[in-house]
C-alpha cells in the first residue's frame, strides 16, 4: 500500500484564504529586445491599416458605383477656370451627385483625375453614378448643339445669324468672301468662338466643293470651281424644290452655251444691295437696264462672283445640268416652275400666271358696302401694260401673291411692278 501525504491541520480561518498564484515566469531577454517590441508594433500598425484601407476601399467603391440622384438627364455647364470644389459644389447644387463635396474631390484623386477635370456643358444621365459623373467630364464629352445655317444666305447674313446665337463667344473680324461659307448643319459645343465656326465653315466648302467638281460634267461652260460657285449661287436663288434644281441649272448652262444674257433677278437685287441680300421691295423697272457688274439683264455671262453661299445641292446641281434644251422658265403659281424651250411657249406661261394673279387678286377682294364715286379727276388708265396688276379698291385687302416668276424669263425685259 502507497503512503499517503501527511495532511496538515489548517484552521477554517487559514483554509478561506485564497492561495497564492504563483507570478508568471519572466520574460525572456529576447522578448526585451527593443527590435523586437518594435518589429510587434509596426506589424500591429501594419494590420490595423490594411483593415481600414479594405473598409475605406469597400466604401470608396460602394460610393463611386452608388446611383445617383438624378431623377432624369441633365445638362450642367462646368465654366471655365472652376476647381475640383466649384465643380462638386456646381454638382451638388444641380443634383447631380448628393455626396460630400470633400468625396467627391476624394474620388477624383482616387481615379486618378485630379489633372483632368475640363469645362464645359456635359449632360448627365438619369441616376448616373459618382464614377459616371466624373468620368463624363475627364473624356469631355461636351454637348453637342445643332446649327442650321440655311442655303442662299450671303455672307454677311451667315455671320449677323452667328452674332445672334449666344452659344457662340467672340466675334467675326472680316465678313468672309461671298460663296466661300458652305450652309449645313453643323454641332458646337457651347463656348465656340465664332471665327472658329466660319472657319469651319469654310473647310467644310473647299472639300465639297473640290468632291463635286471632281465629279462635274465636263461638258458644261464653267471653267473654274469659282465659276461654279457663281452659278450655283444662281440657281440657289431661283428655286428651293429639290426637284428643280437641275433644271433650273440648265436652264442657265444652255443659255450660257448660247450667249444668251442669264437674266436673273436675284442678281439685279445684288448689284443693288449686296451683301445685305434682300431689296425688301419689288424691282423697279429702271433697275432692270441700271448698270452693274452683278446685273444679268445688263453683262454676258456669270456675273464676277457668287450672289450668296449655295448648299451642297444647288453645287451638284450647277455640276451636273439636267440635260434639256430649255430655255426659259417662270412661276407657275403653286411654288414650282414651268420651263420652256421657245419664247412663244414662255409668253403664253407667263400669260397663264398674270390670269392666275389677277384671279388671287380678285378672291381677295372684299367688295366694298357702298363703293364711293370715282373722282372726276382721275382719269382711267386707258393703255394699261401687261405686266402692271390693276389696283384694287382702297378698302380692298392686299392681295396674296403667288411665288415669284423665274429670273430667266424671256429675252426681252421681264415683268416687274413698277414704282
Amino acid at each position: 500500500m502507497s503512503e499517503r501525504p501527511p495532511i496538515s491541520p489548517r484552521s477554517p480561518r487559514a483554509a478561506l484564504e485564497p492561495e497564492q498564484v504563483p507570478p508568471p515566469p519572466r520574460r525572456s531577454d529576447r522578448a526585451r529586445n527593443p527590435f523586437v517590441v518594435v518589429g510587434n508594433a509596426v506589424i500591429t500598425l501594419l494590420i490595423l491599416l490594411m483593415i481600414g484601407a479594405g473598409a475605406a476601399y469597400y466604401y470608396g467603391r460602394q460610393t463611386l458605383e452608388a446611383s445617383g440622384p438624378l431623377e432624369d438627364d441633365k445638362i450642367v455647364n462646368i465654366p471655365q477656370r472652376a476647381g475640383k470644389r466649384d465643380i462638386a459644389d456646381i454638382l451638388q447644387r444641380e443634383g447631380v451627385i448628393d455626396v460630400n463635396p470633400w468625396v467627391f474631390i476624394g474620388s477624383v484623386f482616387a481615379m486618378k483625375a485630379s489633372s483632368d477635370l475640363k469645362p464645359g456643358e456635359y449632360s448627365f444621365q438619369k441616376n448616373a453614378s459618382l464614377r459616371d459623373v466624373i468620368g463624363t467630364i475627364v473624356e469631355g464629352k461636351v454637348v453637342q448643339h445643332a446649327v442650321t445655317v440655311p442655303e442662299g444666305l450671303t455672307s454677311e447674313q451667315i455671320v449677323a445669324r452667328l452674332s445672334d446665337n449666344d452659344i457662340f463667344t467672340g466675334s467675326v473680324r472680316e465678313i468672309p468672301r461671298e460663296g466661300t461659307l458652305l450652309p449645313e448643319t453643323y454641332k458646337f459645343p457651347r463656348g465656340t468662338t465664332r471665327e472658329q465656326v466660319i472657319q469651319r465653315m469654310q473647310q467644310t466648302q473647299k472639300r465639297v466643293l473640290a468632291e463635286i467638281w471632281e465629279r462635274r460634267n465636263p461638258d458644261i461652260p464653267v471653267r473654274t470651281p469659282e465659276q461654279l460657285v457663281t452659278l450655283a449661287s444662281i440657281v440657289e436663288k431661283e428655286t428651293g424644290r429639290a426637284d428643280e434644281r437641275s433644271r433650273v441649272s440648265a436652264v442657265f448652262v444652255n443659255r450660257l452655251r448660247q450667249k444668251i444674257k442669264l437674266q436673273s433677278d436675284p442678281t439685279i437685287i445684288y448689284g443693288l444691295v449686296g451683301g445685305k441680300g434682300t431689296l425688301g421691295r419689288p424691282i423697279k423697272r429702271s433697275e432692270i437696264t441700271q448698270p452693274s457688274p452683278y446685273n444679268t439683264y445688263v453683262i454676258d455671262g456669270l456675273p464676277p462672283g457668287p450672289i450668296a453661299n449655295p448648299g451642297r445641292a444647288s453645287l451638284e446641281a450647277a455640276a451636273n445640268p439636267a440635260r434639256t434644251r430649255d430655255l426659259f422658265f417662270v412661276a407657275d403659281g403653286s411654288g414650282g416652275h414651268t420651263f420652256t424651250e421657245t419664247y412663244d411657249q414662255h409668253q403664253k406661261n407667263v400669260a397663264k400666271l398674270r390670269s392666275l394673279e389677277k384671279q388671287i387678286q380678285n378672291d381677295t377682294v372684299e367688295p366694298a358696302d357702298d363703293p364711293p364715286p370715282p373722282a372726276a379727276s382721275t382719269p382711267a388708265d386707258t393703255n394699261p401694260t401687261a405686266t402692271t396688276p390693276p389696283k384694287p379698291p382702297a378698302n380692298s385687302r392686299k392681295p396674296t401673291r403667288p411665288a415669284r416668276q423665274g429670273a430667266a424669263q424671256s429675252t426681252t425685259s421681264p415683268p416687274v411692278v413698277e414704282r
